[in-house]
């Protein structure tokens, strides 16, 4: 796993499938942006520390949806709150299988690579806590972030934005290409329309740093370059 700096306070963890984001408020209050896939949590602790911080000064995990590469390692903090919208919750829980994208004929050979390389679920997966939260509810870090439900890659997908510092985690509703960094639509969406009005609620926001489930971050600038993402869209 690499730990790239982005802000002072603001990390982004990547894993060979997907990546997650620490917050830091102090040394003893940080927060996860998702958990990677199973298996993750040991890195991710490592990670941590290779910052001169504790793994235990995790005090929340915001899932941005329930997708295996981004809620896997969720399970694997004991003790710590994990928190997902109210539509993707039962799957985080595991109670349901959760449904499956709607691929474009250009997708699917790219989601069979993406699944390939990512461990299965299991019940050891399954947080011992779920909180689930609504579109407008404002939480305990970054100076209060707010989560900005933007379903369309699952029903239940969040994006977190924190005003005061003009920092936007979009979640999988935005990439950015691995091949040039472009920024972009995401892709494996439910439901590609709903994805693509998310994206046009995200290009609203007053962004600087924008933070995506898949690629490099945008580091200034970032609301001029979703709002010109979402122009091209659709």
């Amino acid at each position: 796993m690499d730990v790239i700096g982005l802000l002072p306070q603001l990390h982004l963890l990547r894993f060979a499938v997907g990546q997650a984001y620490l917050w830091r408020d102090g040394e003893d209050d940080l927060t996860l942006i998702d958990a990677g896939p199973v298996g993750s949590g040991g890195a991710i602790a490592e990670g941590i520390a290779s910052l001169g911080l504790s793994a235990h000064a995790v005090r929340r995990i915001v899932l941005t949806h329930f997708h295996e590469d981004h809620a896997g390692g969720a399970g694997e903090w004991e003790g710590v709150p994990v928190l997902v919208h109210r539509a993707d919750a039962p799957y985080v829980r595991q109670e349901r299988p959760g449904p499956p994208p709607v691929l474009e004929d250009w997708e699917r050979p790219l989601h069979a690579r993406v699944t390939q390389g990512l461990p299965p679920l299991s019940a050891a997966a399954v947080p011992a806590a779920v909180t689930e939260v609504r579109d407008g509810a404002v939480l305990p870090f970054g100076g209060g972030a707010r989560v900005v439900h933007v379903p369309g890659h699952t029903e239940g997908s969040i994006a977190l934005h924190l005003p005061g510092h003009g920092v936007l985690f979009t979640g999988d509703t935005v990439a950015a290409s691995p091949v040039d960094g472009a920024v972009m639509q995401g892709v494996f969406h439910q439901d590609r329309p709903r994805a693509l009005a998310s994206l046009r609620r995200l290009a609203e926001l007053e962004t600087e740093v924008a933070c995506f489930g898949h690629g490099d971050a945008v580091t200034a600038g970032a609301g001029a370059v979703l709002r010109a993402v979402a122009g091209r869209a659709g």
